[in-house]
């Protein structure tokens, strides 16, 4: 019998309990849900039980922190039992995800407790938390970093509006930190300068800057709640909420030195400030004031929410039949995720892209064995190609691949995405090479499958090099007497000069992927349209189509040489 049976109810309104096991404390809520997906709070307990107590220097959890965790579970359950909730979920993060005994600790709390412990990943715990910041805060417009704070680890987001641009976890959490750098002595001189050094050098291999300028850091967990309910008590501020309360990069510092001049008995008189945080505040406020350093932002909002709200959340979605992230079908969050990072003037090349992306895929097939299930990647590789504008436009083919990596989107698995997102990385720029490490990382079978797809994308996206849907088809024509070249003949209702120039400066990516030397030709409609002058009017276009090339280059040289006199150089988007 599991949980949700467990506590199946018919006689009152639906009810939910989330518990989160953290490294320095196990929280519990009970909520009501709205029909509208938030809810509200029927309990709430926490118990400081210290799980991840000497982790780093043991391996394991620490045996009497367990036993205090498995009552603290106990109990919870129980109150949750006294709510007659329909469903309990229960996840632990850092602590047990990294200790060598976790796995045991899960299957105790399981048969002693009666409770299934879900153990997340570091990934799934900062979207968790990020989910919680989309649902409190309007991010529309807004660079952000979201930080969650815990006792093992501290999960960073990178945002831009409600997308996602990067996820780094690193172990920076409070307990961690204090059990290395001490918790109870003043941390002045050479312990506190070891420490920022630690901090600062943890951060910058784990945590890379922001491709933008973030506006604000958005904090979540203990350490943030404590440091906005000291400053309101230092203020003699009363009444108001710790949700969006305000601090400026000054103010941390200054709240910083303060504390860990103080010894942690002096701490726990400090207003504002849990006594049972006074020995672990030092730690967190040094990992706030680092990463504000890191990313060059001033300003800090506070969360008074996180991993756990995060969690409720999508139980309420599940629940109330709401996907957490890009309701609706495959197509539709296509379409969504597209126009939220590069607005709805660029749906229509993306959709253009894939549908000839498409005609070349479906010839090339049967005669290179290409995996027809694999078409849907390489459509929505075509469709979200250029959502990296949303960071910059030079390198917006690696922002691409992190932005679509990150955006879970409906319908298509982690795997899936990853596969996307490489395809979409290489349709411009580089070609893929062992030594980028999203490609490195991926199987010998799925490297074979980014090359061909990215360079069928490639070759597709000249075809709509000027962005105007001109190209209508492409058709592939095999030479029967040299089965390594072929002709791509396309379609429009006039000559596509641009698109012909945009596609033969990526075919030769191609011909290395297929072993096929393609030459790129438009036949205007009357002799396309005519069996008779096919191989005439190829002949005439192609001679044609390489004048006109000698020509354009011949003038493209002129302008660029009057472009460096003027300096009024301008370069079109790809």
């Amino acid at each position: 019998m599991n949980d949700k049976q467990i506590f199946l109810s018919t006689d009152l309104a639906h009810r939910l309990a989330a518990i989160d096991i953290g490294s320095n404390s196990v929280r519990l809520i009970v909520a009501e849900p709205y029909r509208g997906g938030d809810y509200r709070i029927l309990d709430e307990e926490r118990e400081p039980t210290r799980l991840g107590r000497a982790l780093d220097s043991t391996g394991n959890l620490d045996p009497q922190a367990v036993e205090l965790t498995l009552a603290a579970l106990r109990r919870f359950k129980q109150i949750a039992a006294g709510y007659q909730v329909d469903e309990l979920r229960t996840i632990a993060t850092c602590a047990v995800r990294e200790a060598s005994n976790g796995q045991e600790f899960c299957r105790r709390v399981n048969s002693d407790v009666g409770i299934a412990v879900d153990v997340i990943s570091s990934s799934q715990e900062a979207r968790l938390a990020f989910y919680s910041v989309q649902r409190a805060f309007d991010l529309g417009g807004k660079n952000v970093v979201v930080a969650d704070i815990g006792g093992g680890s501290t999960e960073i987001v990178l945002a831009s509006g409600n997308v996602i641009e990067s996820i780094a976890s690193t172990a920076l959490g409070t307990v961690r930190l204090s059990e290395m750098f001490g918790s109870g002595a003043v941390l002045t001189g050479k312990d506190y300068d070891q420490m920022v050094a630690h901090i600062d050098r943890i951060l910058k291999k784990e945590a890379r800057r922001a491709a933008f300028q973030p506006h604000l850091l958005i904090g979540s967990g203990g350490t943030f709640t404590s440091m906005a309910e000291m400053m309101m008590a230092s203020r003699r501020q009363t009444g108001l909420p710790v949700r969006g309360y305000l601090l400026s990069q000054a103010e941390v510092s200054h709240m910083l030195d303060r504390l860990r001049k103080l010894p942690v008995k002096s701490r726990r008189q400090v207003p504002g400030l849990a006594p049972d945080r006074a020995d672990i505040i030092v730690a967190g406020i040094a990992v706030v004031d680092r990463l504000m350093r890191r990313f060059k932002v001033n300003q800090l909002q506070v969360h008074s929410r996180g991993v756990r709200d995060g969690l409720l959340l999508t139980m309420i979605d599940d629940t109330l039949g709401m996907p957490s992230t890009d309701p609706g079908n495959r197509d539709a969050a296509i379409d969504r995720f597209a126009a939220a990072c590069t607005g709805e003037h660029e749906l229509a090349h993306g959709k253009h892209v894939a549908l000839l992306a498409g005609r070349l895929f479906e010839q090339l097939a049967a005669r290179f064995n290409l995996n027809l299930d694999d078409w849907p990647f390489l459509e929505a590789a075509a469709r979200l190609q250029d959502v990296g504008y949303l960071i910059n436009y030079d390198r917006h083919h690696k922002h691409s691949y992190h932005l679509i990596l990150n955006s879970r989107l409906s319908g298509f698995r982690p795997r899936e995405l990853e596969l996307i997102a490489n395809i979409a990385r290489y349709h411009r720029g580089a070609k893929p090479k062992m030594k980028h490490a999203n490609f490195r990382q991926l199987s010998a079978e799925d490297r074979r499958r980014v090359e061909q797809l990215s360079a069928i994308l490639r070759l597709a996206g000249g075809l709509d090099r000027s962005h105007s849907q001109l190209v209508q088809d492409a058709t592939i024509q095999f030479d029967q007497d040299c089965l390594d070249d072929a002709r791509l003949v396309l379609s429009a209702d006039f000559e596509p000069g641009v698109n012909l120039w945009g596609a033969r400066r990526r075919v030769k990516y191609f011909h290395q992927m297929f072993g096929v030397k393609l030459a790129i030709e438009w036949l205007p409609p009357e002799h396309a349209s005519d069996p008779r002058r096919g191989n005439e009017a190829s002949a005439e276009s192609l001679n044609g189509n390489a004048a006109r090339d000698d020509r354009a280059k011949t003038d493209r040289s002129k302008n660029g040489k009057a472009a460096k006199r003027t300096g009024k150089s301008r370069r079109l988007p790809s």
